[in-house]
């Protein structure tokens, strides 16, 4: 990635955390920055999550609810803004998830002409493209337990306690695996 092209991550990261400290402050235009900033790639964890989209736009705006009652508690040092802001999505949908008594409903083949389209156009989807290759390099450096590890918890929403549980290891070590592997992603990104 090009030196103007780190910058430009750098400063959106900033602004968004600069938007979050506005609203811990109880600014409403703030808040309404975040949304339209992260809206796209929360609701996408959530619907990797949930699979039903209506479940997944109840979770998404618990999730802004919660930013607008916790934004005090992000901490910039610990996480970028929007790992803070997916990490909520994610807790907020595996929650949803178990709460669910029935298996969730899905929309019949009448119902899909009405689904907008909320697809990315080209420039997006490009500029996604990249962001993904970088996370797949960054997560082909980790070794294959920590790179299993975080797939698992934050691409197909598995708890800590389900991976420790499966991989017969305490859930202490299987959090430290994590938070180190999520450290040395996050060294690789940044850079």
């Amino acid at each position: 990635m090009s030196v103007a092209g780190r910058d430009e991550r750098a400063e959106a990261r900033n602004h968004l955390t600069r938007c979050l400290g506005d609203v811990a402050r109880g600014d409403r235009a703030a808040l309404r920055e975040v949304y339209d900033l992260t809206s796209a790639k929360l609701f996408g964890v959530c619907l990797r999550i949930l699979p039903d989209r209506e479940e997944a736009e109840d979770v998404l705006q618990d999730v802004y609810l919660t930013v607008w009652n916790r934004a005090g508690s992000y901490e910039p040092g610990r996480a970028s803004p929007v790992t803070w802001l997916a990490t909520i999505a994610r807790n907020r949908s595996i929650d949803r998830l178990r709460a669910l008594s029935s298996s969730p409903r899905r929309a019949g083949a009448d119902e899909a002409a009405e689904v907008a389209d909320s697809g990315l156009d080209a420039l997006q989807l490009m500029e996604a493209d990249e962001e993904v290759r970088r996370l797949n390099g960054c997560l082909d450096q980790l070794d294959e337990r920590a790179r299993g590890a975080i797939a698992a918890a934050f691409f197909t929403g598995r708890t800590y306690d389900e991976l420790a549980r499966e991989a017969d290891v305490p859930l202490g070590t299987m959090k430290s695996v994590i938070r180190r592997a999520l450290i040395r992603l996050r060294g690789c990104l940044e850079r």
